[in-house]
């Protein structure tokens, strides 16, 4: 399988690591395959390449159109060898794992064929005018993690492509293989060097950061790493677009219809394994409803087949790496050793692979790690409540600021209770649905900037305003 495994694409060109290093399968524990490793100099050459191409794709905007309306072609043709990869170094079921990949491509489609203008005219007060012009920033550098790598790799790209700049992208370590694909499939598309892909461990990541030719740094992971990042950037003065961590509350009204609501609640918080910063992982419920809803979500949880995603009865496969199934654990075992219940699941799933059981805890408040923390995987903590404004309040009571949700019957109800989250997404009888025309992004700890739509666009791009008289 060696022979067939992709490589880095630099400056158009396939080209091997300077070294190398194990990714494993979260199925079995076991070397999957080896990965790239990309060295200084060649990161060096990446952003060079890049820097020399950019100007020549930025002159066309048809062109980029045609060519992003392209790649979003070759990548529906290369679904199933990317979702292959992706699961096999994800986890992921396969069928997630293809949705992935057209949810890429439906990426690159809409910005593709997004209107676009690059310049306003403003009348100024007293005579004359001010045109402002949108122009791309140059290069810039794009990091994304291990929970939807695919994806939001394209989140990245699309965007910074159809502004005009020119891309170097490096996937998490954990899961470097589908998004090295990725690149290949691209530069068939695109002209050779406005994307670059490489890979390697955290160190590249930083030197990325403090590389003097990007002039953008589009990074999703954790907080930690966010600040890291965002101080090495600023000291560059470089922009940052931060897409961190969350620990998105949902609330329950009192009127809510418990059957009707239990499946999306369910997948609200359990999509991806829990692994989707922007899921459900706190759920404040109604005293009068509690039992009802407790119920019915651990009925939905027992009902879900856990195993290896290439099998195609399985619905939720494993958690992606032993630091976040060790995470996962403890975080669950923390909240049963002082006094948590569990109405179902809390256990490992098979002796092999990094397997858990999805888990609904009940009998949980505010002060618990697994409610104040971001788990980051497959457990719910199910917090009672008596009076909707102090869920509110507990609600709000987070240093994070990513999404929320209110599930109500009365539909004026819950949106005057959404206007009054503390975060930047706010969904009714819904969570975290988002498509490639949404504004996404964080408050406080949960990022800076905005991603979707215009507003992603924008944020690759530098505005001058030329003063006529």
């Amino acid at each position: 399988m060696s022979e067939t495994l992709p490589r880095l694409t630099i400056g158009g060109e396939s080209v091997a690591g300077a070294d190398g290093y194990t990714v494993l399968n979260p199925a079995t524990e076991a070397p999957f395959a080896d990965a790239p490793a990309c060295s200084q100099a060649q990161l060096d050459d990446a952003f060079a390449a890049a820097a020399h191409a950019q100007p020549g794709w930025a002159e066309d905007d048809a062109a980029r159109q045609a060519a992003m309306s392209e790649a979003a072609e070759a990548l529906l043709a290369s679904e199933e060898d990317i979702a292959v990869l992706l699961t096999s170094e994800q986890g992921k079921p396969l069928a997630d794992a293809r949705r992935e990949v057209q949810a890429a491509a439906r990426w690159f489609k809409y910005y593709a064929e997004l209107d676009v203008s690059y310049q306003e005219a403003h009348v100024i007060e007293g005579g004359g005018q001010t045109v402002a012009l949108f122009r791309p920033l140059g290069v810039v550098a794009a990091i994304t993690p291990w929970n939807f790598p695919v994806t939001l790799a394209a989140w990245k790209l699309a965007p910074a492509l159809r502004a005009g700049n020119a891309v170097v992208l490096k996937p998490s370590p954990y899961t470097p293989l589908a998004t090295l694909k990725l690149g290949e499939v691209l530069n068939r598309a695109l002209p050779a060097a406005v994307v670059s892909v490489v890979s390697g461990g955290d160190d590249l990541g930083r030197l990325m950061t403090e590389h003097p030719t990007p002039r953008k740094v589009n990074f999703t992971g954790s907080i930690r790493g966010g600040m890291a990042v965002g101080a090495v950037a600023a000291a560059d003065l470089k922009r940052a677009t931060l897409e961190l961590g969350g620990n998105d509350p949902a609330i329950v009204l009192d009127d809510i219809d418990v059957p009707a609501v239990a499946q999306s609640l369910f997948w609200g918080a359990f999509y991806n394994n829990g692994q989707v910063c922007g899921c459900i992982k706190r759920l404040y419920v109604h005293d009068s409803q509690h039992d009802e809803l407790v119920e019915a979500l651990a009925s939905v949880a027992a009902s879900i087949r856990v195993g290896d995603g290439m099998e195609a009865e399985t619905i939720l496969g494993p958690i992606n790496n032993r630091m976040q199934f060790e995470r996962i654990t403890e975080l669950t075992d923390d909240a049963v050793d002082k006094g948590a219940r569990v109405a179902f699941g809390g256990r490992r799933v098979g002796d092999r692979g990094y397997f858990r059981e999805p888990t609904i805890l009940t009998e949980v408040s505010d002060g618990l790690r697994v409610v104040d923390e971001e788990q980051f995987g497959p457990v719910m903590p199910i917090v009672r409540y008596s009076d909707v404004e102090d869920a509110i309040a507990r609600a709000n009571a987070s240093n994070f600021g990513l999404g929320a949700s209110v599930w109500g019957a009365d539909e004026t109800r819950a949106a005057g209770v959404a206007r009054r989250f503390d975060a930047a997404n706010i969904w009714i009888n819904r969570h975290g649905v988002i498509g490639p025309s949404h504004p996404f992004g964080g408050s406080r700890w949960s990022g800076l900037g905005v991603t979707g739509g215009l507003w992603g666009l924008r944020a690759h791009m530098q505005m001058h305003a030329i003063h006529e008289s």
